[in-house]
């Protein structure tokens, strides 16, 4: 379990790459609302993460894959609840820069990403 969440960290950094670059074009350049360029750069780090963490990560044969990016997406909706609720908590309760509670809200999120992929997706 240590080596595939080892694994999951890496492939957790390139869709760290996506999702804060997407966010930051989303509300800085195009001047979306905070939330709504989170949740784009989330859900697609998170179609990203999908890929990667099916092939590499957790090297998944499962031929049923709508049933199981699904499960994924499932997973990741939730995930984003979590990150967007943290997040808010963070930046407009605690009054922390947006960017350091988006971190923040991605570190919580990504445990529960791991064990909620981990036995329920991809049920090792």
């Amino acid at each position: 379990m240590i080596f595939k969440f080892l694994k999951f960290i890496i492939v957790g950094f390139s869709g760290l790459i996506i999702d804060f670059g997407l966010t930051f074009v989303c509300k800085e350049k195009l001047s979306f609302n905070k939330y709504l360029s989170n949740s784009i750069g989330f859900l697609l780090a998170a179609s990203s993460n999908y890929f990667l963490n099916r092939v590499w990560t957790f090297g998944s044969n499962n031929p049923e894959i709508i049933v199981e990016s699904s499960s994924f997406f499932f997973v990741s909706i939730i995930g984003l609840s979590i990150n967007n609720s943290i997040l808010w908590l963070i930046h407009n309760k605690m009054g922390i820069n947006f960017y350091l509670a988006k971190f923040g809200a991605i570190l919580v999120t990504t445990l529960w990403n791991f064990f909620a992929n981990y036995y329920f997706t991809f049920q090792m």
